[in-house]
């Protein structure tokens, strides 16, 4: 019964995001297809008034100031229609570019609400009706638990994006030390996907920054949940810390992916911005992710880049933020940790 209704489900999805994305393709079309042809008749109509009054002014030099003036108006005038034409082409595109990304992110958000809620209502109603063993009612009881779990997740992103545009409170920041935070992160996205801990490697030195916990407690959930799902077959995720000086904090994060095109690695950070085709997404996500991330290293007065690892697939992500000391009691006695020349600030 389960199995039918999910393969109804996706059949139906499939269909309607089909539709909608042919519907897409064809609105953004237009008018980039009637912007370049306005532009076009305005540059061509721009050379035949410089054309016309060139001439006419070497015929009759003695109407030369009537015809500079003609020439002179005539020019400023079709520039400023023709850089109105190009904004107005430029917000056009980036409008429905919006509502491209808008319209996919509630597909998303709709159907990740969807699916747990009548997984849940399913496992329930199989509960209320039918005898179970105590085996598998255990086995309901986890799945039902995981539904739960991806809806707090969700909700947990549709949250923080809302707050996003909110001032921080000052009272609200502390030190928080970032080693510990990884590993609990790392953690629990091991739990979430059910794959051995081993799953991630850790390389961490103790290090702190000031901030709010809850802040880089998103930042590093959400970037290590992402270098889970789109790592291999077999995933491999490696996280390495470090204090390239004292004002600052390297965490890197590598996963053995299939990595992320140089083109679209600005687009990643993006409201809303999923890479690829909505029909050929096999990964389950918002959009939000990473827009979060972003705006929360910014807030932080850190940086966040994105780049491809060296002789291998995958895709790395570094994030620098500003550090503080350590207290006595949480600086046990290291070596001298050697300074990463990529890490640096630009």
């Amino acid at each position: 019964m389960q199995s039918a209704w999910i393969l109804l489900h996706c059949g139906r999805t499939v269909l309607t995001l089909r539709t909608l994305t042919m519907f897409e393709r064809r609105s953004l079309r237009l008018p980039i297809t009637v912007g370049v042809i306005m532009i076009f008749l305005i540059v061509v109509m721009l050379v035949g008034w410089i054309l016309v009054n060139t001439f006419a002014l070497i015929e009759k030099p003695d109407a030369a100031p009537v015809y500079i003036t003609l020439l002179s108006v005539g020019v400023v005038f079709l520039v400023m229609v023709l850089v109105g034409v190009v904004i107005y082409l430029t917000l056009s595109v980036k409008a429905i570019s919006l509502n491209r990304r808008q319209s996919n992110f509630i597909d998303s958000v709709t159907h990740e609400l969807k699916s747990p809620i009548a997984s849940l209502k399913l496992y329930l109603q199989t509960l209320n009706r039918r005898q179970v063993s105590q085996e598998e009612r255990d086995e309901f009881h986890r799945f039902m638990l995981e539904d739960i779990e991806r809806l707090d997740h969700l909700i947990n992103h549709l949250l923080e994006a809302g707050r996003l545009d909110r001032d921080p409170i000052d009272a609200e920041y502390e030190n928080v030390r970032i080693d510990d935070l990884i590993q609990l992160c790392s953690q629990a996205v091991c739990l979430r996907y059910r794959l051995d801990p081993s799953t991630v490697h850790l390389d961490l030195e103790p290090a702190a920054v000031y901030a709010k916990r809850v802040d880089v407690d998103m930042i590093l959930s959400n970037l290590i949940d992402n270098a889970v799902k789109y790592a291999g077959d077999e995933p491999q995720v490696d996280i390495i810390l470090r204090c390239p000086n004292e004002k600052q904090v390297s965490v890197r994060i590598l996963d053995n992916g299939r990595g992320i095109p140089v083109d679209q690695r600005r687009r990643i950070f993006g409201r809303f911005e999923r890479l690829g085709l909505e029909l050929e997404r096999d990964k389950t996500g918002t959009g939000l992710g990473l827009y979060i991330v972003r705006t929360l290293v910014r807030r932080l007065r850190g940086k966040i880049r994105v780049r491809g690892r060296d002789n291998t697939p995958g895709t790395e992500f570094e994030v620098l933020l500003r550090s503080v000391p350590l207290s006595p009691a949480d600086n046990p006695e290291t070596g001298d940790a050697s300074p990463d020349p990529s890490a640096e600030v630009a």
